[in-house]
């Protein structure tokens, strides 16, 4: 009579057994997509929005935060990195905060919007909701370019019925105590007020996801 377990069999039964509470227990994780405004460009690590952000979550909202922020990031490069970051993670949320370096190189916006729109049907394919953060860029690239730069992030908010944050720097961008000498990275003191910011909008996201 043929055994109907071998002894293979048996010890991967076990090893399922023993790991299924804690893939079920696994904390949900929420991965940020971003540029050096993300990233603590010029600042300590644990002093960004980003790190602030975890330990505003901790208590109420026990994500694992992913900082997958590149100082640098074109929207491009995020699509690219994307799918790596998805598969390895598996994120329930992601915010995209990326389009900025787009803008201060002029890159044509039909091209960003067209790699936003991706990054996005991407995220919520694996899976994820998304949040997406809207950029500014200065008013010397002339009203047209800055004016449709601007409209590119609420005209996919609404094309995909996704939360926005208007604008990361609001209330920093023009308070010269906030920023850093180079005039477009945000300081240490600015990070607690990007977190609200973006903290309008996340919150009733979290929430929903507990229910």
């Amino acid at each position: 009579m043929k055994r109907l377990f071998s002894s293979r069999h048996l010890f991967a039964w076990l090893s399922l057994w023993l790991i299924a509470p804690l893939v079920a227990t696994a904390e949900p994780r929420l991965l940020v997509l971003g540029d050096s405004l993300s990233a603590a460009y010029g600042i300590e690590v644990q002093q960004g929005w980003v790190s602030l952000l975890e330990q505003r979550m901790a208590s109420k909202y026990p994500y694992k935060v992913i900082n997958a922020s590149v100082s640098g990031e074109t929207t491009g490069g995020g699509l690219a990195r994307l799918p790596a970051l998805l598969e390895q993670h598996q994120p329930r949320l992601v915010i995209v905060e990326l389009g900025g370096n787009d803008g201060l190189r002029g890159y044509p916006l039909n091209i960003m919007k067209q790699q936003l729109a991706r990054i996005i049907e991407n995220s919520r394919a694996a899976g994820a909701e998304v949040l997406l953060v809207g950029m500014q860029i200065p008013p010397n690239y002339g009203p047209r370019y800055t004016n449709q730069f601007r409209d590119t992030y609420t005209q996919l908010a609404a094309q995909y019925d996704l939360p926005l944050v208007e604008f990361l720097l609001a209330d920093v961008a023009l308070n010269p105590q906030l920023m850093q000498k180079d005039g477009i990275h945000p300081t240490a003191e600015a990070q607690e007020k990007m977190l609200d910011n973006v903290w309008l909008v996340l919150q009733s996201m979290l929430q929903k996801q507990q229910k």
